[in-house]
């Protein structure tokens, strides 16, 4: 093959940070430079991010939005710590950061009624399984694997416990709240913010939970949602970031100005049949999750089912894998889509709202250049 002559525009596909919105240059005015994130102007524009965050995400009326320390990492371990131990949990996992909360809940909370259901990657466990009188932990969108959970059909509407969901990476998909009492999310994914807050996101009955249960174990300040009640106007637990704020009120603001939750999931829609394209029509690589009605829209995962390649150790594919990615990213036509560190030997190209498809396009022909050059390295 021939070397492509034509590059990306913007050719970041981290899953995180995230590419930022077409059009964006850092330009925005920045109100809240050098002031206190205690003064009203401050609280306003925290606030902000919380109303727009309802309007374009959809998010009931009566569901309590916060905003919170250290990403959707922060988010979740806040969530763990408070609302668990009151029941039993049953814990779904298939990725690394699944496997994470798992572990946490076993090992850190050190619950004893805990059921964990795990399935490999690429794969989902049978949510089926899931008990409505006890609490259920799951990641919606598996970000180092690619699978995503297709629906909400298999959380019950007459439960007794509580959903406590990890939707980072699926926040922009059209979430059934009604099924989801704890949400988790962050900026850095999808809408292309900067990394640095979470979001928790809460039902009537969570706030219940809440306020009538105390956990057995000792909580550190940073989690204390009990205590905070103000972080649902624009108050925050510790200093945030005011140029974060900023940053993702931009792009709030694009999302409204470019046709709001539903136009962006047909970004993803678009940005999919780029992928399709190009994976039905390679014979050495294909979708790590078989699966169509379980594979992500944002956190495109891919392997190469190559004869050659799959006869080498798994190291020596991470090694192949990270190479070619290098050879991508010399010629600057595709930045960070090598798979993370915990998953199988994969690449990850990240596909969310703020990646056009017409950047898509022209990855493609790079990965397959990259590749002839490391078959033709490697073959024996």
């Amino acid at each position: 093959m021939n070397k492509p002559t034509e590059k990306p525009k913007t050719p970041h596909f981290a899953s995180g940070p995230c590419a930022k919105r077409p059009g964006w240059d850092g330009s925005y005015a920045y109100l809240t430079r050098g002031r206190s994130h205690r003064s009203q102007l401050g609280k306003d524009r925290l606030n902000e991010v919380l109303l727009r965050s309802r309007r374009v995400l959809g998010i009931p009326d009566d569901y309590l939005i916060g905003l919170v320390p250290a990403s959707d990492t922060g988010a979740v371990e806040m969530v763990l710590w408070n609302f668990l131990g009151a029941r039993g949990v049953d814990v779904f996992a298939w990725e690394s950061f699944g496997l994470d909360w798992v572990r946490d809940i076993q090992e850190e909370l050190k619950i004893k009624d805990v059921k964990a259901y795990i399935a490999d990657y690429g794969d989902l466990p049978n949510l089926s399984q899931a008990d409505p009188t006890r609490d259920i932990v799951f990641t919606w969108n598996g970000t180092t694997s690619g699978v995503c959970v297709p629906d909400g059909d298999w959380i019950s509407d007459t439960r007794t416990g509580l959903t406590i969901c990890d939707a980072t990476s699926a926040n922009i998909y059209d979430l059934p709240w009604s099924k989801l009492d704890v949400t988790t999310y962050s900026w850095q994914k999808v809408m292309g913010g900067e990394a640095q807050h979470g979001i928790v996101v809460m039902s009537p009955r969570a706030m219940e939970r809440l306020d009538n249960y105390q956990p057995p174990w000792p909580i550190p300040k940073l989690f204390r949602l009990k205590q905070f009640r103000d972080i649902y106007t624009g108050v925050t637990i510790n200093t945030p970031s005011m140029l974060c704020v900023e940053d993702v009120l931009d792009a709030l603001d694009w999302i409204e100005k470019s046709g709001g939750a539903q136009a962006m999931c047909l970004r993803l829609d678009k940005n999919l049949q780029v992928h399709d394209k190009w994976v039905w029509g390679t014979s050495w690589l294909e979708y790590f999750v078989a699966r169509e009605d379980i594979r992500s829209k944002t956190s495109v995962c891919l392997k190469v089912v190559a004869n050659w390649f799959q006869e080498e150790t798994e190291e020596k594919q991470r090694t192949i894998l990270k190479e070619m990615v290098s050879i991508v990213e010399a010629e600057g036509a595709g930045f960070d889509f090598n798979n993370h560190k915990a998953a199988p030997p994969s690449l990850r190209i990240w596909s969310g709202i703020t990646i056009e498809a017409e950047d898509l396009e022209k990855l493609y022909p790079w990965i397959e250049y990259a590749y002839n050059i490391i078959r033709d390295k490697y073959k024996k």
